[in-house]
């Protein structure tokens, strides 16, 4: 990767809210280990049932978290796969799709372990997002 490439890069980190509070330093770290990924429509990034390999930041389309009775629609800046790697043992609960060609950056348990001891801010601005999607299970679940 080029300095530019890099500095881009970095840049584009900045614009997704999970990572808009970090340092430039921590940026590029993110940077380092995360992978781009490019998937066409109806890809399935995540399946239920299988232990968790990393976290998925959507950059661009949109993906559908397939729960039971109800689908969530994920676009650019949220991410998903995230439970199933911040606790050990937690499998994934639903399968994630892409619903429309998808451009996203995966990063895998190992360093996204490294990035949360390094950046416990990152945890911070997942835990809204958690909450939220805490809530809107229990909303689903007294559907039932």
């Amino acid at each position: 990767m080029t300095p530019s490439e890099f500095t881009e890069g970095v840049a584009r980190l900045r614009a997704i809210p999970l990572f808009s509070s970090l340092s430039d330093d921590a940026l590029r770290r993110v940077a380092s280990v995360a992978c781009e990924l490019e998937v066409p429509a109806g890809h399935v990034l995540i399946q239920p049932d299988l232990e968790g390999s990393g976290i998925f930041v959507l950059e661009e389309g949109t993906a559908v978290v397939e729960l039971p009775g109800e689908d969530v629609v994920c676009g650019p800046g949220e991410f998903v796969g995230e439970l199933a790697l911040l606790a050990e043992g937690v499998r994934h609960s639903a399968r994630v799709r892409a619903s429309t060609p998808l451009r996203c950056l995966a990063i895998n348990r190992c360093d996204f372990a490294e990035l949360l001891e390094d950046e416990p801010r990152i945890a911070v601005a997942m835990l809204p997002v958690l909450a939220h999607r805490l809530a809107e299970t229990d909303r689903m679940l007294g559907k039932r």
